[in-house]
């Protein structure tokens, strides 16, 4: 039987979501849709200067965090995947001690990386072959050609761009569809001229804000703004009547009948309530949407991540 796996966004803030869902899997699996598994969790350690696609403005992870989290994640048998799509790298990003710590805490050849930028590509392949490689949507490919051609480099999986998602005239003409992954909930408007603009911001971002932490503050450089009226407001339930969104029955029906079963989920910054109905929507049975959201909200009520706050006991007259 086919699998439906999907990949989970977060190894910082969501860490403990991912953490309670991989468990719910194991514990039961009858909630789930059949076939679904974890392909991986994917994401940074804020703050890296290779990552891309999301900015984290003041946090950084330390030693033993970060080896926690790859361990525990591994440890359910599922990838952690770097997001290390940055786009504006240079040879002289490639010796960034942070990100090379977090590639060893990693290296043990089950784990992955997202990549974009070839001087960083090049890098990582030579320095750790141990790792799987990934072509991010960020290079924005559009054309079927291109697209097959890019399949056929050695990636584990091609990201495909979120433009062409039910474009099934040109789906159907990708030759090695089992490589193809598939962002299934993007935010962005269908067609968004700025998206590549967006990627460039946040990696002159991350660059700004790295730079800051050994300046005094009335030295500083200003974070560049940037702001989108439609990302930024958008949550699952606002965009599925986008084109592009991909619809749950839609990925065990057209999809995996095409031989695509990898399934990516947006959300490494997405608001916490959001990303849980998210997780439902997708790999959750109907008759089982109820129990686990509250289930979930519970446990992470439990675990100090949700905080419930009493009214203050107050008097009268």
């Amino acid at each position: 039987m086919a699998k439906a796996r999907f990949h989970l966004p977060g190894l910082r803030y969501n860490y403990p979501l991912n953490m309670f869902w991989l468990s719910l899997l194991d514990t039961h699996p009858e909630y789930f849709y059949e076939g679904v598994e974890i392909g991986s969790c994917f994401g940074e350690f804020p703050i890296s200067l290779w990552n891309g696609g999301r900015l984290v403005m003041h946090d950084q992870c330390d030693a033993g965090f970060i080896k926690a989290v790859v361990k525990n994640i591994n440890a359910h048998g599922v990838p952690v995947r770097y997001t290390y799509t940055n786009p504006l790298i240079t040879e002289e990003d490639l010796d960034d001690p942070y990100c090379n710590f977090c590639m060893q805490v990693a290296d043990n050849g089950m784990n992955e990386v997202m990549i974009f930028s070839p001087i960083l590509e090049k890098y990582l392949r030579e320095k750790y072959p141990s790792f799987k490689y990934n072509s991010s949507t960020c290079k924005e490919i559009k054309d079927v050609d291109q697209l097959n051609d890019e399949i056929d480099k050695p990636y584990k999986y091609v990201v495909l761009d979120y433009n062409l998602n039910n474009k099934w005239d040109i789906l159907e003409k990708v030759k090695k569809p089992e490589k193809l992954e598939v962002l299934v909930n993007t935010l962005c408007i269908p067609g968004c001229p700025r998206r590549g603009k967006h990627y460039e911001n946040v990696g002159q971002n991350e660059r700004i804000i790295l730079k800051n932490r050994t300046l005094p503050k009335d030295k500083q450089i200003p974070i560049i703004p940037w702001t989108c009226e439609y990302g930024d407001k958008n949550c699952i339930h606002t965009i599925m009547d986008y084109p592009t969104v991909i619809k749950p029955e839609d990925c065990y029906g057209k999809y995996m009948d095409m031989g695509i079963n990898n399934f990516k989920i947006e959300g490494r910054t997405a608001n916490l309530f959001s990303l849980i109905d998210t997780y439902c929507m997708y790999m959750i049975k109907p008759e089982y949407y109820n129990t686990t959201r509250l289930l979930i909200i519970n446990n992470l009520r439990d675990a100090g991540i949700i905080t419930v706050n009493k009214p203050r006991p107050g008097k009268w007259p």
